[in-house]
């Protein structure tokens, strides 16, 4: 029986310390914030994404850095262990559109719920408001932890479950980055990742809170190379464009927009159909309304909001009488509502990231047990290490999978 301290009570700590106390071990969880889980609480809308019920090769797949790194932890606990631990502690889920699993009240308060009652039952030692100020080591072995009031936690075992920077209002202030440097880690590069897009066009503010969905979204570098193309939901805000399509883009086009400064976007209302099909479409609401004014013939095409914006885009006199348009106008307009311009000029912040990109380096770190290679007893599990996956429910089954890698090597 070993005395196991986990730092950090969010998705990865409160899986660890469950599994650290499986194993018959002392645990205590440290966690600085008032409560457990305040993170896991926002996520997914405050509907919680706990996994993806994908086969293997997609969860891989959809594991943007160092993938191969999970090979042991997602095939020691994958999403259906995952699945089967919630439904076997009393929270039914559900799976909706692409495969995402979310628990059937919709309340990601029953899924933190389900935690805290594991948690309880095996004893584990909850200290909340309690801060961690640096980790002890000896001769290469971790020893404790040290809290800012000075005192002083023994522990044969430490495992990091800090999190990024991400969503800093929750408490996540990189505190593990600097305890891996301290004891000799390597961090990578840390930047924001699943976070929204600034925008350089002014009529997006005018979009603010429009939301769309089945429309398609393609990203292009400064020589017209399509870096991204996805099919989905996005939103317009007051900065620019956040939603589902949106995050996942950031995270592959991010080091490029650093390098490049900006982007094009190109954003296809009607993906569905192609532009002659779009053109027929749209000569068909022409031939309706022949002797209308172009700004009141296109109701049908955009939501409210967005038609003012298409129309003053066009560069068609919105008082211009349908019949007096020209071909080559809506040919033109045809191509606005397939292309709508935008100009990426920089992602947002940390806070507005749903997760850090970077973190400490998994070449330090072993694969099957999340443990140092430089630094025994001190384990690294969930956000903190150098994994990020696409929005879907991948990155809570990152900190799943390796928190439960970690625990269930400790005896």
């Amino acid at each position: 029986m070993s005395k196991v301290v986990v730092v950090g009570g969010g998705a990865a700590g409160m899986f660890a310390s469950i599994f650290a106390a499986d194993n018959f071990n002392e645990v205590v969880l440290i966690e600085q914030n008032e409560k457990l889980g305040k993170k896991l609480f926002i996520t997914g809308k405050g509907r919680c994404n706990i996994t993806n019920a994908c086969d293997m090769d997609n969860l891989f797949s959809s594991v943007l850095t160092n993938s191969k790194f999970l090979y042991s932890a997602f095939n020691g606990f994958n999403n259906y262990d995952v699945i089967d631990f919630f439904e076997n502690n009393g929270l039914e889920t559900k799976v909706e559109r692409g495969g995402r699993v979310f628990p059937k009240s919709d309340h990601s308060s029953d899924v933190i719920k389900t935690l805290l009652n594991c948690i309880n039952k095996r004893g584990v030692k909850v200290l909340l408001n309690t801060k961690v100020e640096s980790l002890l080591s000896n001769d290469q072995a971790v020893s404790g932890v040290t809290l800012d009031n000075g005192q002083i936690i023994d522990a044969d075992c430490v495992i990091v479950a800090t999190g990024g920077y991400s969503y800093q209002s929750t408490g996540s202030t990189g505190d593990g980055y600097r305890f891996a440097k301290d004891l000799g880690h390597n961090v990578t590069k840390l930047t924001p990742a699943l976070v929204p897009f600034n925008v350089k066009e002014e009529y997006v503010k005018e979009l603010q809170g429009l939301s769309l969905k089945n429309i398609e979204i393609s990203i292009f570098d400064k020589d017209g190379a399509r870096l991204y193309s996805e099919f989905g939901e996005m939103l317009f805000t007051h900065f620019g464009i956040s939603g589902p399509v949106v995050l996942t883009a950031s995270s592959f086009v991010g080091d490029k927009l650093e390098i490049e400064k900006t982007l094009d976007l190109k954003l296809d209302l009607k993906p569905a159909l192609t532009f002659e099909q779009l053109d027929k479409r749209v000569l068909r609401e022409f031939d309706g309304a022949k002797n209308k004014q172009f700004k009141n013939s296109i109701n049908s095409l955009f939501p409210s909001k967005l038609i003012p914006v298409m129309i003053r885009l066009s560069g068609i006199e919105p008082e211009k009488k349908i019949n007096e348009i020209s071909k080559e106008e809506r040919e033109n307009f045809v191509r606005l509502i397939k292309e709508l311009p935008m100009t990426i000029i920089g992602l947002r912040g940390f806070n507005e990231a749903i997760i850090t990109k970077g973190g400490v380096d998994i070449k330090e770190i072993n694969p099957k047990t999340m443990e140092s290679k430089k630094v025994k007893g001190l384990y690294f599990v969930g956000e903190v290490l150098d994994l990020n996956g696409v929005t879907g429910g991948f990155n809570l089954q990152i900190a799943w999978s390796s928190a439960y890698a970690a625990a269930s090597s400790i005896y």
